[in-house]
């Protein structure tokens, strides 16, 4: 796997880079010091599987940076690198396409377990953290959520909470495959491109509201 570091600090690319590689088949095939170089790279060779970014940056902020990458078909995942986790910031890379985010203080086992998680097309809404960020400044607007079967809008409630495919699978006694099909699905309805856009529109919509999961 891929994967491009985009922050301004010299010193925190450097940490990155010794943390991540040190798991067996992954490469930090590129660096960058702020969004508009973060733009160019994710379309470089070898293009990046997963771009960890960093928000506050000179010039084009990892904001921007986010939401010019992911709007094109088959781009990078991004994981947002924050020093704060309750931080209207956190939630706008969210919207503008991020996967995730993980804090800059946290430990390597959970950063790369972060980034496998990400790679890997699930969403980062098991920590609670990011659950609370999309409760607190997503607002329900009048939009309507667009028309899910009854076993859509199951899925979708859990995916709220953070639940793996495989989890998912479990609680409603369907195979893995299924659920996948069942996420596809949702996500080509609400016209997202992973689960946590999904969630946040399941919030903005009104159809789930902050504290019911």
């Amino acid at each position: 796997m891929n994967i491009a570091i985009v922050d301004d600090d010299p010193l925190v690319r450097i940490g990155l880079r010794a943390i991540l590689s040190t798991v067996e088949g992954w490469e930090v095939s590129a660096e960058a010091g702020d969004g508009q170089a973060a733009v160019r790279l994710a379309t470089g060779t070898p293009a990046p599987d997963v771009i960890l970014m960093d928000i506050r940056m000179p010039g084009m902020d990892g904001l921007e940076a986010t939401r010019r990458i992911t709007e094109h078909d088959g781009a990078p995942k991004v994981l947002v690198l924050t020093t704060f986790d309750i931080d209207e910031y956190v939630f706008e890379a969210l919207r503008a396409g991020a996967s995730g985010f993980v804090l800059k203080r946290v430990p390597p086992t959970e950063l790369i377990e972060a980034v496998r998680v990400v790679a890997n097309g699930e969403s980062l809404l098991f920590p609670a953290s990011t659950r609370r960020v999309i409760e607190r400044f997503a607002v329900a607007a009048s939009k309507p959520l667009p028309e899910l079967s009854e076993r859509e809008q199951e899925v979708l409630r859990l995916l709220a909470r953070g639940m793996s495919n495989t989890e998912i699978a479990q609680r409603l006694f369907l195979s893995v495959q299924t659920v996948k099909s069942h996420v596809a699905a949702i996500l080509m309805k609400l016209g997202v491109r992973d689960r946590t856009q999904a969630v946040i529109a399941a919030y903005e919509t009104g159809f789930i509201k902050p504290g019911a999961v």
